[in-house]
């Protein structure tokens, strides 16, 4: 019996937390237990993914299987890309500066801004009336 290595990346976007594992294979991506084509339908959500094999010219050859929760699909999308990245740079730090480059290991810090209170929304105001 062989063992294949994992490696492991958790990646963070908005509000959602991916864990990520890599191991030698043939690309398969799988979120959830599910196929990625199921998890995330839309083609722009795919490339977002493949992003750091591309970068990293590894295409093809790892599996990926990721679990994520929280926010919605392109939070999630991006937190498996970063997770996907840092489980690639512990399989080999000589792709750091590739991947760097690319800004795969940046973590973005956008988050919802918060409703301020006696408005309508974060930036939104109620409509002033001087009279």
């Amino acid at each position: 019996m062989q063992v294949t290595a994992r490696f492991y990346g958790t990646g963070r976007r908005k509000c959602s937390v991916a864990r990520v594992w890599l191991q030698a294979g043939d690309g398969k991506i799988q979120v959830n237990e599910r196929p990625a084509d199921d998890f995330f339908p839309r083609p722009p959500l795919k490339m977002i993914l493949a992003q750091p094999f591309k970068a990293a010219g590894l295409e093809g050859k790892y599996d990926v299987m990721a679990t994520v929760s929280g926010g919605g699909m392109t939070g999630q999308a991006g937190a498996i890309r970063l997770g996907i990245a840092r489980a690639l740079l512990q399989m080999d730090q000589a792709i750091r500066t590739t991947l760097k480059k690319a800004g795969l290991l940046t973590r973005d810090p956008r988050v919802k801004e918060r409703r301020k209170y006696g408005q309508k929304g974060a930036r939104a105001r109620f409509q002033f009336s001087k009279r």
